[in-house]
């Protein structure tokens, strides 16, 4: 079926495997893809084109803004029904639901946004959710059977949103507070390994970075920022980091040795040059600006510059130096995903725009309305489809075709 589009909600994307005994290489096992970037290789999709996208199926899975997990030919990601947060998992090919599994109440917002938050994760058979309320899930990925649970207790005001992160044989959330701000259970058993700090849950996904031939993990937290250990959770670096309402939820993004933070609220951004320093990191500031201000929606970084929708525009801004190259105005809160060297930006409303990712300019190839209502979940391309979504509703198109 042919049709130029409807609506589409995605806050975290991740991708699952029919034989999800193992995630390979092309999936998207978890919220912005295997390497944490939110960049798609080798998709194989056709960017400029004259006829409709094709709508390969749509299907209703109640309020939330759980983005996908694609691994093989299995889809996850969560929803609503009757006052449960519902964790799904959906044959990728027609969106036929395989298992659903209620986990935990409904989380109601005053603000009309009820639901789950962050995007489920799969690894090595299973997969992880964490609900708005705080319970942290692990269920198997064939049959939706629990394995292991652990509930947090510092729901913050728009519910716990960040995924959960697999680091070797860990599984590491941001709890907050007595939970510890970031907390690491073996993701097998659920036995806690380490905890760091008592700062306040932000919003954002812990994030994984190689530095110096060690692994590290940074948690962007309520009011702060601080970089782990990897292994043992020893604090290595801490920056405070105050925005309105603890809302920091975008992505960092490391590169290079830098380490960039981005919050709205009229907060702005910072790029940091670490070094090592004994057993502890250091940082200077690059750059400190508004040049971007991500409230909720993470950057991407391609060919030495960032591109994102917060808060004011579309943007595109050097990562070394700040400088702004082009703003698209009237394009906020949308979502970016770079496939291979073009930009996939899903606006607000549902209107989705393909163009080249370069610091020319912006010049849409391709222009179509997938979607109608509030669009703010991040969109995922696998296996040369699109999935997005809006409050209530996912969409797949084919993009390949």
């Amino acid at each position: 079926m042919k049709i130029v589009a409807h609506s589409v909600w995605l806050v975290a994307v991740v991708i699952a495997t029919g034989d999800v005994q193992h995630v390979r290489a092309a999936d998207w096992p978890n919220f912005r893809g295997p390497n944490h970037d939110g960049i798609v290789r080798g998709a194989g999709i056709k960017p400029e084109r004259d006829e409709p996208l094709e709508l390969v199926w749509e299907r209703d899975v109640g309020s939330g803004f759980s983005s996908f997990a694609c691994v093989g030919d299995r889809t996850y990601t969560a929803g609503s029904t009757d006052g449960r947060q519902v964790l799904y998992c959906l044959d990728s090919a027609n969106g036929n639901v395989v298992w659903k599994k209620p986990f935990e109440k409904q989380f109601e917002d005053a603000q009309g946004a009820d639901g789950p938050r962050a995007t489920p994760t799969v690894d090595d058979g299973r997969v992880y959710m964490l609900g708005a309320h705080g319970k942290l899930l692990c269920c198997d990925a064939k049959t939706g059977d629990e394995i292991w649970s652990q509930q947090f207790s510092h729901t913050p005001q728009w519910g716990y949103s960040g995924s959960i992160l697999i680091e070797g044989e860990l599984a590491i959330a941001s709890a907050g507070r007595s939970d510890g701000s970031l907390v690491a259970f073996d993701k097998k058993t659920g036995r806690r390994a380490w905890g760091v700090g008592k700062d306040p849950v932000g919003y954002a996904t812990p994030y994984p970075f190689t530095f110096g031939g060690k692994r590290y993990i940074a948690g962007f937290l309520g009011d702060s920022a601080l970089i782990a250990d990897a292994k043992t959770g020893r604090e290595v670096w801490r920056m405070e980091w105050e925005t309105d309402w603890y809302v920091n939820a975008a992505a960092p993004i490391f590169s290079d040795g830098h380490l960039f933070f981005s919050s709205g609220y009229q907060h702005g951004c910072i790029l940091l040059k670490l070094t090592a320093s004994g057993d502890r990191l250091e940082s200077e500031i690059v750059w400190q600006s508004k040049a971007l201000r991500n409230k909720f929606q993470s950057c991407v970084l391609a060919n030495g510059h960032l591109y994102a929708s917060d808060d004011t525009a579309l943007k595109c801004v050097e990562f070394l130096t700040g400088k702004s190259r082009w703003t698209e105005p009237r394009a906020k809160h949308g979502t970016v995903v770079l496939v291979d060297d073009h930009l996939l930006f899903l606006n607000q409303s549902g209107r989705l725009q393909i163009a080249a990712a370069t610091p020319d300019g912006f010049e849409p190839l391709t222009t179509a309305e997938i979607l109608t209502g509030r669009c703010w979940t991040v969109s995922v391309v696998h296996d040369g489809k699109l999935y997005a979504r809006n409050l209530t509703r996912l969409v797949c198109f084919d993009l390949a075709g």
